[in-house]
Parts: C-alpha cells; sequence; structure tokens
C-alpha cells in the first residue's frame, strides 16, 4: 500500500506559520490595549477622586489660590485624559484589524485542513479500488491456474 502524501502540504505548513505569527500579533494588540485602558480608566478615577475632594474643601471652604490650582490641575488631567482616549481608539481599531487578520488566516488554514480531509478520503477509495481490482486478479489468476490442472 502506497503511503499518503499531501499535495499542498507546505502551503498548509506555511498557512499555520501565518496563522501563528497573527495570533501573536493579535494577542499583543490586546495587550496594548488593555494597558491603555487601564491607564484611562486610573486616570478618569484620579479625576473623579479629585473632583471629589475639590468639592470636599469648597464645602469646608479654601483659598482662591487653592481652588485655582485644583481647576488648572483638573483642566490638565482632561487633557491628559483625552490624549489616552485617542490612544484607546487607536488601539481598539488596531486590534479589530489584528482580530480580522486572525479569522481570515483561521478560514485559510480550516479550507486547506478540510481540503487536506477530502482528500486523503479520495485517497483511501482510490486505495480500497485498487485493493479490490488486485483481489480480482488474483482471483482470477488462480481460477485459471485450477482450470489447466
Amino acid at each position: 500500500m502506497t503511503k499518503y502524501t499531501y499535495r499542498f502540504e507546505k502551503i498548509l505548513v506555511v498557512k499555520e506559520q501565518e496563522k501563528t505569527e497573527t495570533e501573536l500579533a493579535f494577542k499583543e494588540s490586546v495587550r496594548v490595549f488593555e494597558e491603555i485602558a487601564t491607564k484611562l480608566y486610573d486616570l478618569l478615577k484620579k479625576k473623579e477622586d479629585l473632583i471629589a475632594y475639590q468639592q470636599e474643601r469648597l464645602t469646608i471652604g479654601s483659598s482662591i489660590d487653592e481652588i485655582n490650582h485644583y481647576s488648572k490641575f483638573i483642566d490638565s488631567m482632561e487633557k491628559t485624559i483625552e490624549d489616552v482616549q485617542q490612544k484607546v481608539m487607536q488601539a481598539r481599531a488596531k486590534m479589530n484589524w489584528h482580530e480580522e487578520k486572525l479569522l481570515e488566516k483561521n478560514l485559510e488554514v480550516r479550507k486547506y485542513e478540510k481540503m487536506r480531509e477530502n482528500d486523503f478520503e479520495q485517497f483511501k477509495e482510490d486505495q480500497l479500488r485498487i485493493e479490490a481490482s488486485l483481489l480480482d486478479e488474483l482471483s482470477t489468476i488462480a481460477y485459471y491456474k485450477k482450470e489447466i490442472r
């Protein structure tokens, strides 16, 4: 019986490597997104705490300089938050792009794997057909040998 070899095996290996690389890039983009999103969350939490502290200070009574200082600090923090929000949006877009690429690579690999399965089934059927043909030939030869005797 002959050994089965898939004719597109090298292509499948390359596609699997591309999928693995795309998977790594996707995981990295998720890590970066989570890192930036965490930074944004921390900034928003800090701003919220600062506003609460400022409100508390206003009820107790604070100087105009102190109010002015907190106001400028909050404005500065809002600008930083806006910048980080832009980075979060960019990181999310990049993560989504990598996810789409990963889905495409998964689909490509699955197509080649399905082709391999179909090809192997065809190979098995061919082998069974060849085996049946050889058995028929052997039985015919055996029959003629009995007839000759």
